[in-house]
């Protein structure tokens, strides 16, 4: 099935590898591009349904979902692996990239600290491209939590959905290029466990692919690097709340004496999960606090 024209459009930035050139004022260069609604993999170009391991692909995603939160729905990476058994891999997390380049930097985090997409996409370092309209509809879905899910879609959830995500492999070009081989293995480490989070196996993710071992090549003492893993924690009915704390004072507590990335979870229904990422001997450390907060 071909796409006929589209009468929507948007504009893109090129990568200077592509365009080739920048605006005087050092502004990137955008490119006009139609915007499809694809309701058909038939829709898709043959590139996308089957891509070259010779050519990189490099596909934006982003994730809406109503009421995002604990007990919440995050639908599209679930109905990939729930419904169709499609496992996300390769994939860059622009988050993750974002804190490994500012460790580059020699900057701490702060545990409760996460880059908004604004702030993201406002830093010159990786595009410098103000994002007003995401304030509209920020203020549509605080007055209605539901706005995703309505059908057909309307003219401002098509222009949302596509500034969302018009801008992500620009950003990816700008962070790769930055990355060192080090932070490399790191985010694709990270990139990998964070997706598992998003699809519980009872089998021990045997059917995954593997989480990235230390590349041979890295310029590094070996014993200074350390492998991650995951550790997904069942937590009791009405435990949570031990687990979070007043105003999640406990929580943060954790995530200060622990070099581990704690993720609340909960939207797959009872029990709630509590996900740990990071070095062996951090998630354990992680794992024996938050068994504490729940006795």
């Amino acid at each position: 099935m071909a796409l006929a024209p589209s009468p929507r459009q948007t504009y893109i930035p090129l990568p200077s590898s592509n365009s080739g050139r920048q605006h005087a004022d050092h502004e990137v260069v955008l490119k006009p591009v139609p915007i499809y609604i694809v309701t058909h993999e038939s829709q898709l170009p043959a590139t996308f349904l089957n891509p070259s391991p010779k050519n990189e692909l490099v596909v934006g995603l982003d994730c809406e979902g109503v009421d995002l939160c604990r007990y919440g729905t995050l639908c599209i990476v679930q109905a990939l692996y729930y419904q169709f058994d499609i496992k996300l891999h390769n994939v860059m997390d622009t988050q993750i990239a974002y804190y490994l380049l500012e460790e580059q930097l020699g900057k701490k985090r702060a545990p409760d600290d996460h880059i908004s997409f604004v702030r993201l996409l406002a830093d010159p370092r990786y595009c410098g491209i103000s994002y007003i309209e995401k304030k509209e509809v920020r203020s549509l879905l605080r007055e209605d939590p539901q706005f995703w899910t309505y059908r057909p879609l309307s003219e401002l959830m098509v222009r949302a959905a596509a500034d969302d995500v018009r801008f992500l492999p620009y950003i990816f070009h700008k962070m790769m290029e930055k990355l060192s081989e080090q932070s490399l293995w790191r985010l694709a480490v990270r990139g990998s466990l964070c997706c598992r989070c998003f699809c519980i196996s009872d089998n021990g993710y045997a059917d995954w692919p593997a989480i990235p071992s230390i590349p041979e090549f890295l310029n590094v003492e070996r014993d200074t690097l350390e492998e991650e893993i995951l550790s997904v924690l069942d937590v009791p009915a009405r435990k949570m709340g031990c687990v979070i704390g007043r105003k999640g004072s406990s929580i943060l507590s954790i995530k200060e004496s622990c070099k581990a990335e704690i993720l609340i979870g909960g939207s797959k229904g009872t029990p709630d999960k509590v996900f740990i990422i990071g070095p062996l001997k951090q998630v354990r450390k992680a794992e024996a606090m938050l068994r504490g907060r729940m006795l």
